[in-house]
């Protein structure tokens, strides 16, 4: 009986730890610039993972070459990101395309829906060409979902 009685208040445990959700602190990471930017309009990239490090660039617009010396991501940012958000508004070209290339080259991209909100680890994604895309963006601009190849979205 003593086996019994154990056994059902494990499952009892159990069965309620699944049954309760489990508050998640957010940590300094990307869910905390989430909460920070929510929807703003704004695609970002960072040098870290889990949006750390230097914040390399925060824009609402298109850049066709993060290392040059003009518009929003400039000089070493290009080739440096590790972590993305994408945190533009809904509805119309809400979809940011990360290119390998400089000048939005489409032979090469991964492309972030904003459902997804952010990629905390680019490591884990490749663009259209295979290619691992942890340091590895020179250029991004907004498009609609359409606009992207069937698996070329990122996560």
């Amino acid at each position: 009986m003593r086996k019994l009685t154990l056994s059902v208040a494990t499952l009892g445990l159990a069965a309620f730890g699944v049954a309760v959700p489990v508050t998640a602190q957010a940590g300094t990471g990307c869910n905390s610039n989430w909460n920070s930017h929510g929807r703003d309009g704004n695609v970002r990239a960072w040098s870290g993972t889990d949006c750390g490090g230097t914040l390399l660039g925060v824009t609402p617009g298109n850049d066709p070459n993060w290392g040059d010396a003009a518009g929003p991501f400039q000089g070493s940012d290009g080739n440096a990101a590790s972590s993305v958000m994408n945190s533009g508004y809904l509805g119309g070209k809400d979809v940011v395309a990360f290119y390998y290339w400089t000048g939005y080259d489409d032979t090469a991209y991964g492309c972030l829906k904003p459902g997804e909100l952010y990629v905390d680890d680019l490591g884990r994604n490749k663009f259209t060409n295979n290619i691992n895309m942890n340091d590895n963006i020179m250029s991004h601009a907004w498009v609609t979902a359409s606009a992207c190849a069937p698996g070329s979205f990122i996560s």
